[in-house]
């Protein structure tokens, strides 16, 4: 006897908002445009697992330049990354090129007791309350702890991580002041201890990714 659960022979529903037929096309296009010498490589941003394997497999098949990079969100409060993309791209050497390592600015700490500082992105854009969650506020303000209890500043410690992750090409910043984009040029050279690895691990075991 053969349990069988759920139904057999899935077929995705025709409507269905997902659409990797253009996939090939895409791919197809990009890579003339880099034998053209338009330009030098290309990425995807934003993919899936699936969909890097797909761009991945028909570069092969047709003998196309590959994906070069993946541009996605990771930060200390959402390193979704890591489960399916991290060890594709690793082993594939496609890098990843984080966007919104700071969450938003929330890892600075300055959103922390309900303050709003101006010309912040989220005073600015309070629509965006993926970062502002329970857990986003309760694992920042652990983070921030951590960071002043080492002699770090929050912003330093949440990019060096970031910057030293294997699967990691570069890291994109964003800034509002001369004074904040030289604090966050100085995580290039901050390494992190043991210790607060270690602590950073702790916090996220209790808060794992609030803000996917």
């Amino acid at each position: 006897n053969v349990n069988i659960f759920g139904k057999r022979g899935f077929v995705p529903l025709e409507n269905s908002e997902t659409d990797y037929e253009g996939i090939p096309e895409t791919l197809e296009t990009l890579n003339k445009l880099r034998e053209e010498g338009k330009v030098q490589a290309f990425g995807v941003s934003n993919e899936t697992p699936w969909g890097v394997m797909r761009y991945l497999s028909l570069s092969e098949k047709n003998r196309w330049g590959k994906v070069a990079s993946i541009q996605n969100p990771y930060s200390l409060l959402n390193r979704t990354f890591e489960s399916g993309l991290a060890e594709i791209t690793y082993r594939e050497s496609v890098g990843l090129l984080a966007y919104s390592p700071l969450a938003f600015g929330m890892l600075t700490g300055k959103y922390l007791d309900g303050l709003k500082p101006a010309r912040a992105r989220l005073t600015l854009f309070s629509r965006f309350q993926r970062y502002q969650t329970k857990n986003a506020i309760k694992a920042t303000r652990d983070y921030v702890k951590l960071a002043w209890e080492h002699a770090l500043e929050p912003e330093q410690m949440a990019l060096a991580f970031v910057r030293t992750r294997p699967f990691m090409a570069s890291v994109l910043l964003g800034a509002t002041s001369v004074k904040q984009l030289d604090t966050n040029l100085a995580s290039v050279e901050l390494g992190l201890s043991a210790e607060v690895l270690e602590g950073i691990e702790e916090i996220h075991g209790r808060f794992p990714n609030p803000c996917p």
